[in-house]
């Protein structure tokens, strides 16, 4: 059994966990239109050229470029207008020297053209001539065959979340279908004797469950489809039952609370109980959310998350968020990067311990210039309303024993 509060750094607990975890977790095929928020398991690429062919992105004359340079408002660029291109139909000629073809938004480019000069910078002399009071370059005012998507182009690669407009995407290159993760079914369970619902008028030494419907909403933004489990008291054979139920159901367990050492916290020896190779850690050298423990029982992991709000939601988003969203922890490179994509200057002193990695929420806002300013969320972590005012959370690096009002903190939202 791993030693109480042995803590491990953060990236440490990552790789105990991912040493246990599948490489790939298993892929099913769905609508794009079900696709929103789901990661690819496959590269997905472009079976034909999007556009398919060269198209104006204006309405106006389809040119020969170098008809018009030197053109001007005092002295224009006289040219022929040699045909009209109408939408969904092929240009019926090409556009030779001295020609111009009008061509409406979106209407394909006749061969022998290589721009399009807007209609407010052309003038009428009479039916047959126009006057081009402003030059364009060749590419100008164009969509070239190929340029969102080439044939056989990696349009999304594997291991890409579908935002909104990558639907948009996935329908221009005519894929109606995607290989994406299987959603993350996930166990919530609270312990405690002090616990009820939330529907109940608590007892003198008693408080509302908190943390259940905290986690049920953070599983649900990642993607996971949470299922809550209810209250379980201090009790191990109960506890046993709820977790064992709640793993056979699930692909991960959430036990909020239950993590410390004291001697009725039993939720560490009841998941070494139920299988190989059990509790991996049961401290992390961070501030909040220490006590936090990461197992893995029947390659599932199990998360046993500090009691107190603050804790158990910066726990979630370090330790739980990204098996949800990405199967996985980033490693290295853009994606680590990417946890805590924001700079901000710090409006106040902050202490820290050498050897640890601090977590402040914090409120976001935006200076003269466009500077971000991070401003400390003070209170306990037991309280739910530190996290309800804050836009997200400031990291203080282990290496360092605090930020100075003014130094610039990385930030990541929530």
């Amino acid at each position: 059994m791993t030693e109480l509060f042995n803590a491990l750094a953060l990236d440490e607990a990552r790789a105990a966990l991912s040493r246990h975890l599948p490489e790939k977790r298993p892929g099913e095929r769905v609508s794009i239109l079900d696709s929103l928020g789901r990661c690819l398991a496959l590269d997905v690429k472009a079976a034909g050229d999007v556009p398919g062919f060269d198209r104006s992105t204006v309405d106006g004359f389809a040119v020969r470029a170098r008809d018009t340079y030197g053109a001007t408002e005092s002295m224009p660029s006289y040219v022929d207008v040699g045909g009209e291109v109408l939408m969904k139909q092929a240009p019926p000629g090409r556009v030779d020297v001295g020609q111009a073809w009008r061509i409406p938004t979106g209407g394909m480019l006749p061969p022998g053209a290589d721009a399009v000069v807007m209609v407010e910078y052309t003038e009428a002399l009479d039916k047959g001539t126009i006057g081009i009071t402003s030059p364009v370059a060749p590419g100008e005012n164009i969509v070239r065959r190929g340029e969102d998507a080439a044939l056989g182009q990696v349009a999304l690669p594997a291991g890409h979340r579908i935002r909104p407009h990558d639907l948009g995407m996935l329908s221009a290159i005519g894929v109606t279908e995607v290989e994406v993760g299987i959603r993350t079914m996930v166990g919530i369970i609270s312990t405690g004797d002090e616990l009820v619902g939330p529907d109940q008028n608590p007892a003198p030494g008693q408080v509302r469950d908190i943390n259940s419907y905290v986690l049920y909403g953070a599983v649900a933004a990642c993607g996971g489809e949470p299922r809550l489990y209810g209250i379980v008291g201090d009790n191990y054979e109960k506890l046993a039952r709820t977790l064992e139920q709640a793993l056979e159901e699930n692909g991960m367990v959430l036990l909020s609370g239950g993590s410390s050492v004291g001697t009725r916290d039993v939720a560490s020896r009841v998941i070494e109980s139920l299988g190989e190779p059990g509790v991996l850690f049961h401290g992390i050298s961070i501030k909040p959310g220490k006590p936090a423990i990461g197992a893995v029982v029947k390659k599932k992991p199990v998360f046993g998350l500090p009691g107190h709000p603050v804790s158990a939601t910066v726990v979630f988003d370090l330790l739980v968020a990204p098996l949800i969203r990405e199967g996985g922890y980033p490693e290295g490179g853009i994606k680590a990067k990417m946890e805590f994509p924001l700079l901000a200057k710090i409006t106040r002193n902050l202490r820290s311990a050498a050897g640890r990695e601090d977590f402040v929420p914090v409120k976001v806002s935006v200076g003269k210039e466009g500077t971000l300013f991070a401003d400390p969320v003070l209170g306990k972590s037991g309280l739910i309303s530190t996290v309800v005012k804050a836009d997200g959370i400031a990291r203080i690096p282990s290496g360092k024993e605090g930020v100075a009002t003014g130094e610039t903190v990385e930030i990541k939202l929530f």
